[in-house]
Parts: structure tokens; C-alpha cells; sequence
């Protein structure tokens, strides 16, 4: 599949792995809806980009709608790409008692029903397209962590979170398959976010030495140069990619 003049989503795509999806897309040739909660920066990267931005908390089916409309106002809609996800730390059991059952719900809300929720909306309407030459007509790609695989203390909540995107993007991809959608997930290790940027530059360094190679942080490049290859690739599908310079998480 070709990007050019193609209609992608992102979501949380105001900083961070989305925002660098975004700048690729659109150095490619793509119109791009950014969809995120964070109204200021993403309004700020869409009037940089030239793009459009939509209030969207991916829970929320009216707000999901709301993206697709949008994005069907551009042209057809090829492809989707969650970034969307929050991940607060607790223990099972803390000092302060049992984790907050409260906190669990949420995170999973967030991580994995609002990327299933996206997904099946962007799945439908990607279905009315006319295939390509390749006979596909769209392309979901999800992210998960590599926490999913080797979740360290505090993870339960957001390592089953990011398992259940993992686990559910073969199903996807089956079910999809007759309409000639793809469904692929990216589950990066450790990458420069702003909440790892704020952290004393010591303990960045620290973090960026405990990566086999390359030794330092996954730049939201980095991520973008992988959803690039799965566009492009029409054999990608029904997978997920660690995106980690071969780095297996300690238990802390």
C-alpha cells in the first residue's frame, strides 16, 4: 500500500510515538486526523502539519465516531494507528493496601478496549473501501509493550493491558482478513517520552545502558520507521513486532 494521498488516524497523536507517526505520515504524502485528549499541543502539531485535529478519548464511542467522520471528510479511510495509552504504576499489594481496582478498570478501558474500540470503527469503515492493486483496503496498527511479555513490579495493571492488544491482534487479523484489512501491533521497550525525559539525566543514562544495542533510547523515529514498513508491507499482518534494541525487562 502506498501512502501517498492516503487518510490515516492517530491516536494520541499530539507528542510522543504519535506525533512522530504523524510527521512521517505527512512527509509522506498522507492526510492525518489526530485524534488525543491533550487539545493544546494537538491542535498546535495540526496546524503545524497542516492537518486536522479531533478531542477523542478513545473510550468513548461518540468521541471514536467523531474521528471517523472526520477522517471520511478527507476521502477514504486507509489506515489507523493506535498510540493512545496511559500507564500508572501500582503494586498488587503497596504499602498502602491492595491495588485500586479503580486504576486496573481504567487502564484497561484505556489501553485495550479503546484500542479495540478504534479498531472495529476504523475496520468498518475501511470496509466500504475499493481494494488496491495488492487487494487490501486498510491497515490497523496497535501498540502494545514489550511489559506485555516481561512486565516489571508495579505493571500488572498496563502489562495486562498491553498482553490483551498483543493477544487480540491475531483474532483481528482473521477476522478482518476476507475485507482485506490488516491488524498489526508494535510493542516498543524503552523510549524517550516526556515522562523519561523529566527524569534526572543519570537515570536516563542508566536506562539507555541496560539496552543490549543500540544502548539508548527508542526515539518516536524509530517507532514511525516501523509503522512505515507495515504499510508498505502488505505481508505484515497478524503480528506483533518488539521494537526494543533486544532488551529484556528486569523484574525492577
Amino acid at each position: 500500500m502506498d501512502i501517498k494521498d492516503k487518510v490515516f488516524i492517530v491516536t494520541g497523536g499530539a507528542s510522543g510515538l504519535g506525533a512522530g507517526t504523524a510527521r512521517m505520515l505527512v512527509k509522506e504524502g498522507a492526510k492525518v486526523v489526530l485524534a488525543d485528549v491533550q487539545d493544546e499541543p494537538g491542535q498546535a502539531l495540526a496546524k503545524e502539519l497542516g492537518q486536522t485535529y479531533v478531542h477523542c478519548d478513545v473510550t468513548q464511542e461518540a468521541d471514536a465516531q467523531a474521528v471517523i467522520e472526520a477522517a471520511r471528510q478527507q476521502g477514504r479511510l486507509f489506515g489507523l494507528v493506535n498510540c493512545a495509552g496511559i500507564a500508572p504504576a501500582s503494586r498488587t499489594v503497596g504499602k498502602n493496601g491492595p491495588h485500586a481496582l479503580e486504576t486496573f478498570q481504567k487502564v484497561v478501558m484505556v489501553n485495550l478496549v479503546g484500542t479495540f474500540n478504534m479498531s472495529r470503527l476504523a475496520a468498518a469503515a475501511m470496509s466500504e473501501n475499493e481494494p488496491e492493486p495488492t487487494g487490501e483496503r486498510g491497515v490497523l496498527i496497535n501498540t502494545a509493550s514489550v511489559a506485555a511479555f516481561d512486565g516489571q513490579i508495579g505493571q500488572a495493571a498496563y502489562a495486562a493491558s498491553k498482553a490483551g492488544v498483543a493477544g487480540m491482534t491475531l483474532p483481528i487479523a482473521r477476522d478482518l482478513s476476507k475485507l482485506g484489512i490488516r491488524c498489526m501491533t508494535i510493542a516498543p521497550g524503552i523510549f524517550g517520552t516526556p515522562m523519561v525525559y523529566g527524569m534526572p539525566q543519570e537515570v536516563q543514562d542508566s536506562l539507555a545502558a541496560s539496552i543490549p544495542f543500540p544502548s539508548r533510547l527508542g526515539t518516536p523515529e524509530d517507532y514511525a520507521k516501523l509503522v512505515h514498513s507495515i504499510v508498505t508491507n502488505e505481508m505484515l499482518n497478524g503480528e506483533t513486532i518488539r521494537l526494543d534494541g533486544a532488551i529484556r525487562m528486569a523484574p525492577k
